[in-house]
């Protein structure tokens, strides 16, 4: 069948769809203008030349603040920093274009210094979880082979002593944040946008961890939409290791906002969160929905219900991802801080973040969605059986193309030719539809779908009613194999402390709301929700646990 001409290629300017090609495209423009991907230049270098002349002022507008210690940096300082780091990088740890660096080190405004020398001189950033096992960082490192590590002197331990390490909180480092060493000009690194920026660790919720390359043009494709309202400050309380917290952290800068670094160890705390936002005038807030949940709970357990939101007057947005936002605790939030828009976004590691986003107060007042495809983007919702590409508001498997999708995972042919289509399409694993607007529904991430006798049951929308329920704090729900229905719904749920809640109460409140095959056949009380750091529930060992207490009371 040959292929469309341009004359039936019609767009339609309300949703982006191309009848002929079935394919749904971005109607969004790049802001700033993307340069011809053939020009040598790294994403540093692109990211960094938008800062206004002269510098934001300090200290009034810094460019990096530890919310937990008050340590703040200025974009003077930050831009003298990283020169100093990169030309330390290259002349005392003779890092060339291509070496790995793996970072293990908790949030800190030493890191995002770190990640732009490092991308400035060609090498590859690789960030993990500090929190990980000495195992665990094994298996990362064997995925990437990096040359050197950054870390601290808590995760120093975890490394093996093989490796060439240097410790954040070492005065070895600080003095490379000085360095001094003039530069040999004849040894001026070339960076093209081709070459790898980044190689970042999947979550392997899905399956075991990969390590996904991202190009300097997958970084800067990426920022071609940069945040609406410059100067203002940005609170991050997204891992700086996550593709989210990552993302945010190296487009701050390009939009000369300050970034506020949430660097507080262990459980998320709502309380300290809501005191750093009024201390420093915070005027967005990222993060993602277990910690949006906990701050509208401590906004709600205030005596007096305006209190919270008075102490973040200067509060405008919040960006929420990493897993889905129920309607309800939009709701909530919108109640406790009226005025402050939420808006959720979508995205994967291998798509360098988000390829969708809400932009402004009246896409993200569409409560349910993702928001609309970011500059760039091609999207085919595809049957999960048959593969055809199916119209506005069908619900099918989301397939993306576009300059922000990965390069492929680092030595895995054969996972890369899986995850890829012929043509170029990533296949994304996730149940979406596209309306008539052109704004991106999720619907669940297709391979954690219950099938109950044929029945499609997807766990976000009973995880979302539990929530509803007044004495329930958490909930997660995953599938129990069954012979005769093929898979059960089960429910893990914490409940609020003091209330005597029990699995016949819950099992009746799903009953009286859904359709027969989405009630809730087991329910689980427990202490808390197992999730990863971007958020998102550790479903597999939740439907390990359940096969495991299901099976010891038979």
């Amino acid at each position: 069948m040959p292929p469309p001409s341009a004359s039936d290629t019609v767009i339609d300017p309300r949703s982006g769809y191309c009848a002929s090609t079935k394919t749904f495209h971005s109607l969004r423009t790049p802001e700033p203008p993307l340069p011809s991907p053939d020009l040598p230049l790294s994403f540093p270098a692109f990211a960094l030349s938008f800062l206004p002349s002269p510098l934001p002022a300090a200290p009034s507008r810094p460019a990096l603040v530890d919310a937990g210690t008050g340590e703040s940096v200025p974009f003077g300082t930050f831009l003298s920093r990283l020169r100093a780091l990169a030309a330390a990088l290259r002349s005392r740890l003779r890092l060339a274009p291509g070496d790995v660096a793996f970072v293990l080190a908790p949030a800190g405004v030493h890191v995002p210094v770190l990640y732009y020398a490092l991308m400035s001189v060609g090498a590859v950033v690789s960030p993990a979880n500090p929190s990980l096992t000495a195992a665990e960082v094994s298996r990362l490192l064997a995925l990437s082979n990096p040359s050197v590590a950054f870390a601290v002197s808590g995760t120093r331990g975890k490394l093996p002593p093989g490796l060439r390490t240097v410790l954040l909180d070492s005065p070895t480092f600080l003095s490379f944040l000085m360095h001094d060493e003039p530069e040999d000009g004849d040894a001026v690194v070339v960076v093209r946008q081709s070459d790898p920026a980044a190689v970042l660790y999947s979550s392997g919720t899905t399956g075991r961890a990969k390590a996904v390359v991202l190009t300097h043009r997958n970084l800067i494709a990426s920022n071609a939409t940069r945040a609406p309202v410059a100067g203002g400050t940005l609170m991050l309380a997204v891992p700086l290791f996550h593709i989210y917290g990552f993302a945010f952290c190296l487009r701050a800068a390009s939009a000369a906002h300050t970034l506020l670094l949430h660097t507080a160890r262990g459980r998320f705390d709502a309380a300290a969160v809501l005191a750093a936002m009024g201390r420093f005038g915070v005027t967005r807030l990222a993060l993602a929905p277990p910690a949006l949940l906990a701050i509208v709970r401590a906004a709600e357990e205030e005596a007096d219900a305006g209190a919270a939101a008075a102490r973040v007057a200067t509060l405008k947005a919040v960006n929420c991802g990493g897993a889905p936002v129920s309607a309800d605790l939009i709701a909530r939030f919108s109640r406790m801080f009226p005025g402050v828009s939420v808006s959720q976004g979508y995205g994967l590691t291998e798509t360098t973040a988000g390829f969708c986003r809400a932009v402004g107060e009246e896409e993200s007042a569409r409560v349910g969605s993702v928001g609309r495809l970011s500059w760039g983007a091609e999207v085919k919702i595809v049957h999960p059986e048959t593969r055809a590409a199916l119209p506005p508001g069908v619900s099918g498997e989301l397939w993306v193309r576009g300059p922000f999708v990965m390069k492929g995972y680092l030595g895995e042919e054969d996972s890369t030719s899986e995850i890829f289509d012929s043509e170029g399409w990533l296949r994304t694993g996730d149940l979406c539809y596209i309306d008539q607007d052109g704004f991106v529904y999720i619907v669940d991430r297709l391979k954690e779908l219950i099938k109950y006798k044929g029945y499609q049951v997807p766990p976000a929308e009973l995880e979302s009613l539990l929530q509803t329920h007044p004495d329930i704090v958490e909930a997660a729900v995953v599938p129990y194999p069954d012979d005769e229905a093929g898979e059960l719904p089960v429910a893990f749920v914490v409940r609020r402390p003091g209330s005597h809640l029990n699995e016949s109460h819950i099992k009746e409140f799903v009953a009286s709301q859904v359709v027969h095959y989405k009630r809730i056949h087991h329910v689980f009380l427990v202490d808390s929700i197992p999730k990863n750091a971007a958020g998102k529930i550790l479903r597999k060992d939740l439907a390990k646990l359940a096969l495991w207490r299901i099976s010891s009371k038979l």
